[in-house]
């Protein structure tokens, strides 16, 4: 079930990086916090190349609106050091009641875990960012440029409180199954 969906006059905000851009996975893994959160089948191969396993992976099969390569599905499929995986759905533009609860629990969980979405994952980074633990890592692609680190503070979970906020649907919906407070 949708709970929030983006609108149009939002997208242009989501374009704006959350933190610094990395072409290097080596480089970025020695700035990153824990738990390490990635978001999109891309990121998440180069993480687990450089060595890393994330406590949260979140993909998708897709990479910007395409099919990933099939040496990243491969790479993915083949990699057995998640604890845990679970497969569920998300629509495109759209957080699900299933996506927000398994972020949250897999965030809060001390398994690792490999969140497979049929759909979309795009937007898993928002709600990532608000649940995640001061100090933590989430780390997802900007297309064409490389992977963003977003580093959970105060200042970026308000920017993404922000934004979800202004989502169309049952924000109320939104705030619960996250178990977060609407503001801050």
């Amino acid at each position: 079930m949708t709970v929030v969906e983006l609108q149009e006059s939002l997208r242009s905000e989501l374009k704006a990086p959350l933190g610094p851009i990395y072409t290097d996975a080596t480089e970025l893994l020695a700035e990153t916090g824990q738990p390490l959160i990635t978001v999109g089948d891309v990121v998440t191969d180069h993480v687990i190349e450089a060595g890393r396993t994330p406590a949260v992976a979140l993909v998708d099969e897709r990479t910007e609106r395409s099919a990933v390569s099939d040496g990243i599905a491969r790479r993915l499929s083949a990699f057995d050091g998640f604890d845990r995986i679970q497969e569920l759905s998300n629509p495109p533009a759209t957080l699900s009641a299933e996506l927000l609860s398994a972020i949250r629990t897999a965030i809060d969980d001390e398994e690792t875990t490999l969140i497979e979405v049929d759909g979309e994952e795009d937007l898993a980074t928002l709600p990532a960012v608000l649940v995640a633990p001061q100090g933590a890592s989430v780390v997802y692609g900007q297309p064409g440029e490389g992977m963003v680190h977003a580093t959970v503070d105060e200042k970026r979970q308000e920017r993404v409180r922000d934004i979800l906020s202004r989502m169309d649907g049952d924000t109320d919906r939104l705030w619960e199954l996250l178990g977060v407070e609407p503001t801050a």
